[in-house]
């Protein structure tokens, strides 16, 4: 993988919606496995450093979706983005993780429908 790839961008937004969503999914999905125990409570510790997880996914996001949908010019023969079929996988792989990094993000207020 190049250091300059979406997939860099892509994964560390993941990884930070991962930790956004620790203080209200993190139990839910443990209660889910049959992981219980008293610890679980303290994952709610995390609740003040959600708004900061949540800032590095947005900017890392932003990034990514601009690399992925940028226009581009001139690119170098055999590279990534001369090849329509790779830019548009990156395309559907962005959104799809798009979409499962907003509903990690907004996790609290759907989880409030089941509890």
């Amino acid at each position: 993988m190049k250091k300059n790839s979406p997939a860099w961008l892509l994964g560390g937004g993941m990884l930070a919606a991962i930790g956004a969503s620790l203080c209200c999914a993190g139990p839910f999905v443990l209660l889910l496995l049959g992981v219980s125990g008293s610890w679980i409570s303290t994952l709610t510790a995390f609740e003040p450093f959600r708004p900061y997880f949540i800032a590095v996914v947005v900017m890392l996001y932003v990034w990514a979706g601009w690399q992925v949908h940028r226009p581009i010019e001139r690119c170098p023969i055999d590279s990534a983005c001369s090849i329509p079929k790779n830019r548009q996988r990156y395309q559907i792989f962005f959104w799809m993780l798009t979409s499962l990094v907003l509903l990690l993000i907004f996790s609290p207020y759907w989880l409030a429908l089941f509890a």
